[in-house]
Parts: C-alpha cells; sequence; structure tokens
C-alpha cells in the first residue's frame, strides 16, 4: 500500500510503499477512503505539533473508510463505514487504528463529508457549547470564518441560537461565510477591525482560529462578561492580549485543544460527536469541502492550506482498494 510519511522533521514528506501490518487487540482494519487536512499536519512536518509522532510516521489525523480486518478484542464487522480520529495514519491506503478511535458514520454521509468533519465540528462544538456556554440570542463573533473550522463555528453558533459575526479576508470568503449562516461579515483587513465589531454591539463569545493582530483587535471588542477562544494561529503569530481588560471586564479566556479531550474527558467528545451526526442527518449540518486532491497531490494540498488559498476544508480522497 502507498503511506505518505515524514522520515525526518523538517524535511519534505513523501509517499512510500510499506507493507499494512495486521491489526491486533481491539484494532479495526480500515481500507482510507477520504483524509481530512489540517493545519497541525503542517505543524507536525517540522516539529512543532504538541502531538508530533516519532518518526517515521504517517501524516494524516481524521479520515473515513470500511473496515475490512479486526483485531481479535475488536467487534466492528467488515464493511463497517467507519470516521476515525486517529491523529496520524490517515493518508494511506489502508490503516489499522483503536476501535474506541472508530465512529459508525451516518448512513448519508459520504467519505469526503466524514473525513472533513471531525476535528472542525468537533473543535467548534465542544469550544461553543462546552467551554464557552454560548447561548441563544448572544453575539459570536468568527476569526477566520471562512476556513476549515471557521465555517463550523458560524453553523454551529447558529444552531445554538446565536447572532454571528464572520471575520474573513476578502468579498469572496465573506460570503461563503454568509451562506454558511453568518448574520454580518466583516473583512479583517480594515483599518479599525475592533471599530467595526464595537459599532456592531461588541462581541459576547469570540471563536479566534487565527491569533494575530486580528485577534488582539476582537479581544478589545468583547463585552463585560465575555468569552473569548483560543484555537488556533493560523496567522503564524500568537496575539498578545490586554489581561487588564478581562480583569475589568470580567472575561474568561479558554483555551480549546480538542484532541486533547482524549485523555482529559473522552465522554465529552463521545457525546459531542453522537450530537452532531444527529445534527447532519436532520440537515442542520453541512460541510464545507473547498478542494479534492488524490493522493499523489498531498504535497500540493498541504501547500494551499499553508497559503490558505481555499475555503473549507481541504481533502484527501483514495482509490478504492478493492477495485485494484
Amino acid at each position: 500500500m502507498r503511506a505518505f510519511q515524514v522520515h525526518k522533521i523538517g524535511s519534505p514528506p513523501n509517499l512510500q510503499e510499506i507493507a499494512p501490518p495486521a491489526p491486533v487487540a481491539d484494532e479495526a482494519q480500515v481500507a482510507i477512503r477520504a483524509c481530512g487536512l489540517n493545519f497541525a499536519d503542517l505543524l507536525m512536518i517540522e516539529g512543532k505539533y504538541q502531538d508530533t509522532p516519532e518518526v517515521p510516521f504517517t501524516l494524516g489525523m481524521e479520515l473515513a473508510g470500511e473496515v475490512i480486518a479486526a483485531g481479535p478484542q475488536c467487534t466492528l464487522a467488515p464493511g463497517t463505514r467507519v470516521a476515525v480520529f486517529a491523529g496520524q495514519g490517515g493518508l494511506a491506503e489502508i490503516g489499522n487504528f483503536p476501535q474506541a478511535r472508530c465512529t459508525v458514520m451516518p448512513d448519508a454521509m459520504g467519505f469526503d463529508q466524514a473525513a472533513a468533519f471531525q476535528i472542525a465540528y468537533g473543535t467548534s462544538h465542544v469550544a461553543l457549547e462546552t467551554r464557552a456556554a454560548l447561548r441563544a440570542g448572544e453575539t459570536l463573533v468568527v476569526l477566520g470564518a471562512a476556513g476549515g473550522v471557521g465555517l463550523t463555528a458560524v453553523e454551529i453558533g447558529k444552531a445554538l441560537g446565536a447572532r454571528v459575526i464572520a471575520c474573513a479576508r476578502g468579498a469572496a470568503k465573506l460570503e461563503t461565510a454568509r451562506a454558511a449562516g453568518a448574520d454580518e461579515v466583516v473583512d479583517v483587513e480594515t483599518d479599525d477591525l475592533k471599530g467595526a465589531l464595537k459599532a456592531l454591539g461588541g462581541a459576547d463569545v469570540i471563536y479566534d482560529a487565527i491569533g494575530g493582530p486580528a485577534g488582539e483587535a476582537a479581544f478589545r471588542a468583547l463585552n463585560p462578561g465575555g468569552r473569548y477562544l483560543v484555537i488556533g494561529f493560523a496567522s503564524g503569530t500568537v496575539p498578545v492580549l490586554p489581561l487588564n481588560h478581562a480583569l475589568v471586564k470580567n472575561i474568561a479566556i479558554h483555551g480549546l485543544y480538542w484532541g486533547g479531550y482524549q485523555a482529559l474527558n473522552p465522554k465529552i467528545l463521545i457525546g459531542s460527536m453522537h450530537k452532531l451526526f444527529s445534527w447532519f442527518q436532520a440537515g442542520a449540518l453541512h460541510p464545507h469541502i473547498g478542494a479534492r486532491y488524490p493522493l499523489e497531490r498531498v504535497s500540493e494540498a498541504l501547500e494551499d492550506l499553508r497559503a490558505r488559498r481555499s475555503t473549507g476544508k481541504l481533502v484527501i480522497t483514495m482509490p478504492d482498494m478493492a477495485a485494484k
């Protein structure tokens, strides 16, 4: 089988031909049909991600496919369609994953949708409902609103009854966010982002996947009692937040590392994913896939991700191994 692997930290990964090992213990062996890309994949290549595996390793944190074999303690039957949050191993044609990491997909969900679903929707749901306790009628500001996680925050914010202000760069991305349900849109390249947000009534919750100057400006537009969600730093810069504002205005700052809940409280992730899948089946969520690439073009896809050239999630699709 083929796998897209990192053999040296800081060096470009490449496709390798390797033999798939047999599944052991509670592992399910999955014929991978699609794998979603994340900024964490870029950080792993550079050795900057908090959970970077030991080399060599196969990139790809989240995937979807069909069970083709099982270890002696795995109860998933061959043919079961599963979404898997693996942490690694998704950019390959076959992989072995613990059963606890596998969730049976809704019948109506495609493999590409499932591969684009877990981390982005899971991050936004746990952040907004569990961490920030977003309430109906509150105002949510989403920074990076046209990106893979940003669009899910717009959708989930609306599902929770919030008024959503989407912040992104350029007319095309703002229109994508508006199509996802945003009530208001603001171009982050405005000269006065703080002023623009305050003119719209300020923010009760800020969902910041960008960081940098935009995060700093938006923080200053938080209303008293507001909550600031630290999701990521796609801008490449960690914002410097005025903590005296947090004190005076009773602002709470919440970090959210979705994958960390595997150790912190996995029941939250399980409950969240079941709720999100039920919302999908009810037609409330619509995964936005910005582009699909074959396995041979992973390097190109990662560069597009790095340059933020597309909206939504980027997904790598695999050939049907049964057809080979």
